[in-house]
């Protein structure tokens, strides 16, 4: 009993060591292109959600769950709609909706990997990357927001752009070094449709950037300031609801570590007290396999002997009821007939099956067996159980 708590409390000690271990382990970094407004990895969008605000003072933030239809439809209110999504896909009446909004005043501000739909449809947009490294830089069109020297970012996070979209009515707001638009917009009565082909500029990573922060305030000055701001969650699908029972525990470290300790220390309680009451249970030895020993007696005798030839024809007769009961064959006449369908049926290869049917035959007709031509048949049986299916 001494001996059992001396290991339970030596256990719980280094499983307590592992877990803090594992909780001080540095957390490797989720480079997902997530885009989700809750996320504070690299390619979430934390920092530009809460930073609306301050980007335009005054306004309220609404995020909807919902299609843009059914967000905009009959709202009345003037404001500014965001959808960062990895592919936007809005059909006809989600459009048409959408181009009203616009038309009464409003500024939509889009940007994604991906276009489909209706509205990539009407614009003509499709959108291709460069390949050139030294060649995914980005500046503005307008002298007035144009930066000196060029907007150059890491892991390829400008690398996109628009390689097809309605130029008879896009105004094109920057391109990269090979003059290929990246972001641009279209006028709809009152408002202005603003669409980016680099979504990863407005996150997490880009934003903590000095020239990345430059860039999302310039490209997101031109919609201007509104009485509210309407942050599309249902294109990017990063609707998150957590109905779990635990959820406050597992969403606070602290009470989910003492949530963790309490079920550890239940556990080592349960095996305490079932070792404590439990009587010993004696140990039953196993019955033996002789099966074994019989097998080298016999191989031993046989070894002795040195009948080879009894050997080969009771490997080869146990090889043929192998045939005969897992692939129905007959092997009555061990023909070239018979080679083609043991080789169809077993997989292996013809000139293979052909060499083993010879050297069966062969050894079928022979007085006495020597050692070599034993050791060359269990060879090829082996080979053959090894490569059939």
């Amino acid at each position: 009993m001494k001996d059992f708590k001396i290991i339970t409390w030596v256990g719980a000690i280094l499983l307590l060591a592992y877990l803090v271990a594992q909780y001080n382990k540095p957390v490797p970094v989720n480079w997902s292109p997530t885009l989700y407004y809750g996320d504070k990895i690299p390619f979430g969008t934390y920092i530009l959600h809460n930073q609306l605000k301050t980007i335009y003072p005054g306004s309220t933030i609404k995020r909807t769950n919902a299609p843009v239809y059914n967000a905009l439809h009959n709202t009345g209110a003037k404001g500014n709609y965001f959808i960062i999504a990895s592919t936007i896909n809005l059909n006809k009446l989600d459009y048409k909706e959408l181009i009203k909004f616009i038309k009464a005043g409003n500024n939509v501000f889009m940007t994604a990997f991906n276009w489909d739909g209706f509205l990539a449809d009407t614009l003509q947009l499709n959108t291709q990357a460069e390949y050139n490294k030294n060649n995914t830089s980005l500046n503005f069109v307008n002298p007035q927001l144009k930066r000196p020297n060029l907007y150059s970012f890491q892991r390829d996070i400008c690398s996109q752009y628009f390689s097809v979209f309605d130029t008879a009515h896009a105004v094109v707001i920057s391109q990269n070094t090979l003059k290929h638009a990246n972001y641009i917009s279209f006028a709809f009565g009152k408002g202005h449709l603003y669409l980016c082909a680099n979504p990863q500029l407005f996150t997490n990573y880009s934003l903590l950037t000095p020239q990345g922060a430059d860039y999302a305030a310039k490209a997101l000055s031109y919609l201007p300031v509104q009485q509210n701001i309407y942050w599309d969650q249902y294109q990017n699908k990063d609707i998150e609801v957590d109905r779990s029972p635990l959820r406050v525990i597992f969403s606070n470290d602290s009470l989910r570590w003492a949530y963790y300790i309490a079920l550890i220390t239940a556990l080592i309680y349960v095996i305490y007290e079932v070792k404590r009451r439990q009587r010993i249970i004696p140990v039953i030895e196993p019955l033996q396999n002789n099966t074994l020993d019989f097998v080298n007696v016999v191989g031993q005798v046989y070894y002795e002997r040195r009948d080879n030839g009894n050997i080969a024809n009771k490997k080869i007769t146990y090889l043929l009821e192998y045939w005969r009961t897992k692939y129905y064959l007959k092997t009555t006449v061990l023909n070239m007939e018979f080679v083609n369908a043991l080789a169809q049926k077993s997989g292996i290869d013809t000139d293979f099956a052909k060499r083993l049917i010879n050297l069966i035959n062969y050894i079928h007709v022979q007085p006495k067996v020597n050692d070599e031509e034993l050791i060359e048949l269990n060879q090829a049986i082996e080979k053959f159980y090894s490569q059939s299916r």
